[in-house]
């Protein structure tokens, strides 16, 4: 059984403990070990995520499956981007599910999840960048409908970048 849920203020760690091996799946190679690991300090932290959940702006969602957290999803509402001409567009900014969950459709049950109230919200579309080189996320996008649409450079560190796509679907 799955249930998704709003992230609570308190629930900071549980985020660190499913962004940071979900993270490391994704883009462990994507950069040095160092690099990566002084991006997960600064972005993936406990304190990195009590002052995200803070913010009002950033609305987290964590999925169950059988009563354990196993992913959660960041979005960011009328979060307007120059490449896309409506205003009232989403970011989805972070979904990740644990290793051991891939399978389940949990990712595309929290996308949905997130198209959902973005369009409850009066969202007319939502935008993300994925690492071009994140093969298997960049199919899943597309099968759940998003179209690229541009590149952008997604900076680990002050002297670290990796090419992303810039990705859209409009409701």
């Amino acid at each position: 059984m799955t249930t998704i849920v709003r992230a609570q203020k308190e629930e900071y760690t549980l985020l660190a403990e499913i962004g940071v091996p979900s993270f490391l799946t994704a883009h462990r190679h994507s950069a040095t070990p160092e690099v990566v690991d002084a991006y997960l300090k600064e972005k993936y932290s406990t304190d990195a995520f009590r002052k995200e959940l803070a913010d009002i702006r950033n609305i987290y969602h964590m999925i169950y499956y059988d009563n354990t957290p196993v992913g959660y999803s960041k979005i960011i509402l009328d979060a307007a981007h120059p490449d896309i001409e409506k205003p009232n567009v989403t970011k989805l900014e972070r979904l990740y599910v644990l290793k051991e969950f891939f399978g389940k459709h949990l990712g595309a049950q929290l996308v949905q999840f997130n198209i959902d109230l973005a369009k409850a919200n009066g969202q007319e579309g939502m935008w993300l960048h994925v690492w071009i080189e994140n093969a298997r996320a960049v199919a899943f996008y597309k099968k759940m409908g998003f179209q690229i649409i541009g590149a952008y450079n997604f900076l680990l560190s002050g002297n670290h970048y990796n090419p992303n796509h810039h990705m859209y679907l409009e409701f």
